[in-house]
Order: structure tokens, then sequence, then C-alpha cells
């Protein structure tokens, strides 16, 4: 294994900080001489970014749609690998968010609702689709601030600049977001399927540690952490 093969950066949708953060702990267990580097962010931010040229090997989207889009401009090395679905929840830091519905979110106790920009971030997408489908956008929005990120809008609730956010259940179910107030599943009836995927860069066409990390997300191992973490998997 060439030098260069040692060393991967990957690219990966906000909302699978937690679940990723263990899978790639575990990955480090098993290759320790290997350096894999994360970074998380919003997934159309990182489709401009490696459009441009950025040093990623890896790319995990909480859309589809992404990765299969720069796949068809050549940007990728591997087939779109579909790894899971995700799902939207309303969550508080202050309130019990699981006896809340999403007519909650029209009530004047409530003053700020974060969710993530609908511009880039798909979790932000979809809460406007949820919002939009139950009829409410109109009555919420002037109420809405708008993360980076699914991480960056958990971050608004969890430091009280918005009441309640339409996050990730894989950020809700994180023990430090979990002993709160609970959350509601959004049904997933109400938006499109949050389907997610990742590639093998174009630019990692010769890294044998690239592939590895591919193989290595599906195995049963990481198939564990992710049902853990709320995330549908794909059969």
């Amino acid at each position: 294994m060439s030098a260069y093969a040692e060393k991967i950066n990957i690219a990966a949708a906000a909302d699978l900080k937690f679940a990723m953060d263990e899978i790639v702990a575990k990955f480090r267990d098993a290759n320790a001489k290997d350096d894999v580097d994360v970074i998380y962010g919003s997934s159309g931010k990182f489709y401009t970014q490696i459009q441009q040229g950025a040093p990623y090997d890896l790319y995990f989207s909480a859309d589809i749609a992404f990765p299969r889009e720069l796949a068809r401009s050549g940007f990728s090395f591997s087939e779109v690998i579909p790894y899971a679905f995700g799902r939207i929840v309303l969550w508080s830091a202050t309130m019990e968010a699981n006896k809340m519905s999403l007519d909650s979110l029209t009530s004047s106790k409530i003053s700020h609702i974060a969710i993530a920009n609908p511009k880039h971030a798909p979790y932000g997408k979809r809460a406007e689709e949820a919002l939009r489908a139950s009829r409410l956008w109109e009555r919420v929005e002037p109420k809405l601030v708008y993360g980076e990120n699914i991480a960056h809008t958990a971050q608004f609730v969890q430091t009280g600049n918005a009441q309640v956010g339409i996050i990730a259940l894989s950020l809700a179910l994180n023990p430090a977001l979990a002993n709160k107030g609970g959350y509601w599943l959004i049904p997933d009836t109400l938006h499109a399927p949050l389907e997610q995927a990742f590639i093998i860069t174009k630019r990692a066409q010769g890294n044998d540690l690239a592939k590895k990390f591919a193989d290595y997300m599906r195995s049963s191992a990481t198939r564990t952490i992710m049902t853990k973490y709320g995330f549908v998997l794909p059969n």
C-alpha cells in the first residue's frame, strides 16, 4: 500500500456525525496504521466543493441525488452506493417534544423554530416539504431560523436560539440530546424519502484505503451502529 493510500479524507453529511464517529473508531482499531479524516457539513455544499476539486476521497450525502449527479458528471470512481434512509423529528432542549406534533409549532409560546437551510441541506428540504404538506409553512415561516447543516440546526436548539427544531433522528438519539425532552417522529408520508448514498470520488480511484472503507460500510458492525442511530438500512 502506498503512503498516499494510507490516508483518506471523507466528506460526510452532518446527520452522520455520531454514527460515523463510531464507525471510524472501529475501522481505525482494525487498521491502526491508516489515517481517516472526516469533515461533517452540508451535503449540497460538499457537492459543489467536489465539483470544484476539493480533496475528498469519499462523499456521504444525505440526498442520493447529489452523488448521482456527480457520477453522471464524471466525478465518481465507484457506483453510487445507497447506505441508509434518514428520518426527521421535532426536538427541543427545553420542551417535551415527545408530546408535540407539527401543529404545535403554531403556538404563541414558540417564537423560533430551527431547520436546516432547504437550499442546500436535504434535511431542511424535507422539513419544508413536511410543513407544506401539513399546510403549516406560511404560518411558521416567520419563526424559522436556518442552520447551515443539520448539526448546526441542532445547535440552535441546544443553545436556546430556537425553542424547537426539526432535526435528524440520528442526532436526537445521541446521548447528549436524548436525555432532554424526547422527540416526535415526523411521519415520512409528509416528505420525499431521505435516501442517502455515498461514492468513492474520481480523485481516490487509486486509493486502496478508500475502497477498504467503502467495503467496511457494508459490514455487520457498521450496520449495527447505523441502526442504533435510527437509520433505516437498504436491503
